[in-house]
């Protein structure tokens, strides 16, 4: 082993490492259970693809990447001392403070030495009679543990749209999620962008400062609201830290797992519509992604949703100087929410320089990528940078992205060729031995990460502590379980307006993806008890085997 964690050279074919436990990604999740399990005197290898730890906030270092839940909550909380050690500077950390944040973690707790750095998993597989887990990476490695964590994140495959030409662009090709850690000089430089969800919302206005001209190709119009972003105040901070833990008892039970987001008990519809316009203002000026939960009825009555959603509509209509551009900046083919809201820092006022073309592809779709740039269907724009801020494979692609399998030939992929099955979204049945963290099939993407996280890792350190005092060698999910969980997922979230949408939550944004709702909508609070309940009745919907 190198001093800083990588795996130097390649080892012998039948040089085989044996490990209590084996961690894919080095992410927040990734570094969280390796910190649970190595204190359960646990011997761990974690296996990371970047050069460093911090996952999302490793590769998307894109001009603008912001976080969209507040920093003093989007944080650790298993540390009293880190959590009021540690100085976060704004109300939203920007990536490069989150990226410190999660390098100071890793060396705060002196978790380096068991990563193994720039190695990517390539295959798992479970051997059904020895009971555990054989990793193979891309340099070589193999690796065997009787468990196999995977801490790969939701939004950790980029997605690269397969347009015609694409390859043959001479210019600088660049991709949001797989942002060149030098950073890139858009001075003078004629730039587009394809794309306008959280990621591109967020570079737009970044790229319009420097650009000579900026293109944006625009083929879904996005709900945006101000994020109201600010430097925080020591007098903030300082109440803020001292009721930290009933903030964070309370953000644990909250839907969202974001204290700051309270439950709301209010319907849109029973308030009188001035009352709901105040309401709405005061939702706008806070700048916060807790507005789709001002009311309780907005992500499941399409009138109630109406009323958000035309309010924001008007909102865009008075930022927006030319009318035309600003209706084509109007979403109004899904209802808010339903896509990932988002938070900006002047979006909307972006398309009112001078150098910033919208050009909206439903109506004028691209047609290919060219040597020189790009064309529509109505013409041709000649660029210098061309940028992709076109998202993720999101939830299940990065796990898909590994050839999980077992010693009988049963293949995850095969599995879930029709969409994602597990229960709880820890395990998926006929695949023993092995967890996910925020899988399919939990909060995960629909919460504060980080508070999800830390439910996921706690629950399975407290799982393998039960299993090693029982002598069960052996957990998997049992099927008749997950069809149940499976069918509550759905259950749930055909009771919202969330699967209408054509949205990542769904894989609509990745041609010939299984359409499924995949995140867990029944908050994070109620499954919190959920899992605990599933423990304490000796991991009912699991079988053991000793």
């Amino acid at each position: 082993m190198t001093e800083n964690g990588k795996i130097a050279g390649t080892p012998p074919a039948d040089d085989v490492q044996d490990f209590d436990a084996i961690v894919v990604g080095a992410g927040f999740g990734g570094l969280y259970m390796l910190h649970r399990l190595r204190s359960l005197g646990l011997r761990v290898r974690v296996f990371e693809a970047g050069s460093g730890v911090g996952g999302t906030w490793y590769w998307n270092r894109y001009p603008g990447a912001r976080c969209d839940v507040e920093s003093l909550e989007y944080s650790y909380s298993f540390s009293e001392e880190l959590q009021q050690q540690w100085a976060w500077k704004e109300r939203y950390a920007a990536q490069p403070d989150i990226l410190r944040y999660a390098n100071h973690v890793a060396d705060r707790f002196d978790l380096r030495r068991d990563i193994a750095f720039d190695t990517r998993v390539r295959s798992a597989v479970f051997d059904e009679d020895a009971n555990h887990w054989t990793v193979h990476t891309d340099r070589g490695d193999t690796v065997r543990a009787p468990f196999c964590i995977m801490a790969v994140g939701c939004l950790s495959l980029p997605r690269l749209p397969d347009f015609k030409g694409r390859d043959s662009f001479r210019g600088q090709l660049l991709h949001t999620g797989l942002w060149p850690a030098e950073g890139v000089d858009f001075s003078g430089r004629r730039v587009g962008v394809i794309g306008t969800g959280s990621s591109g919302i967020q570079v737009i206005p970044e790229i319009a400062r420097q650009a000579g001209h900026l293109f944006v190709f625009q083929r879904t119009a996005n709900f945006s609201l101000p994020a109201r972003n600010r430097a925080l105040d020591e007098d903030h901070v300082g109440r803020f830290k001292a009721d930290y833990p009933q903030i964070r008892e309370r953000a644990r039970h909250a839907p969202a797992g974001i204290a700051g987001i309270p439950m709301p008990t209010e319907s849109a519809l029973s308030q009188a519509d001035a009352v709901r316009q105040r309401v709405y203002e005061a939702g706008w000026e806070r700048g916060s992604t807790g507005f789709t939960r001002l009311y309780k009825d907005l992500l499941t009555d399409p009138q109630a949703n109406d009323t958000a959603a035309d309010f924001v509509r008007a909102k865009i209509a008075s930022i927006v100087r030319d009318p035309a551009v600003a209706r084509a900046l109007t979403p109004r083919n899904h209802f808010i929410g339903t896509k990932r809201i988002c938070l900006d820092s002047g979006y909307f006022e972006t398309y009112n320089r001078d150098n910033v073309t919208l050009v909206d592809v439903r109506d004028d779709p691209i047609e290919a990528i060219t040597p020189a740039g790009l064309r529509t269907r109505s013409r041709e724009f000649e660029l210098d940078t061309l940028v992709l801020a076109t998202g993720f494979d999101a939830i299940t692609g990065a796990l898909l992205g590994i050839d999980i399998r077992t010693s009988s030939g049963a293949t995850l992929a095969a599995k879930w060729a029709d969409g994602p099955r597990t229960y709880l979204g820890l395990m998926t049945a006929g695949f023993p031995n092995l967890f996910v963290i925020t899988g399919p099939g939990s909060p995960s993407v629909l919460t504060n990460m980080i508070s999800s996280i830390e439910q996921h890792v706690d629950w399975i350190a407290t799982c393998l502590t039960d299993l090693r005092e029982r002598g069960v060698r052996r957990i998997e999910a049992d099927r008749a379980s997950e069809d149940r969980w499976v069918e509550h997922v759905n259950e749930v979230a055909d009771q919202t307006l969330f699967p209408r949408a054509d949205s990542w939550y769904v894989g609509a944004n990745v041609p010939g993806k299984a359409r499924v709702f995949m995140p867990y909508l029944g908050g994070l609070g109620n499954y919190r008890l959920r899992c605990a309940e599933v423990a304490a009745r000796g991991y009912e919907g699991f079988v053991l085997q000793t």
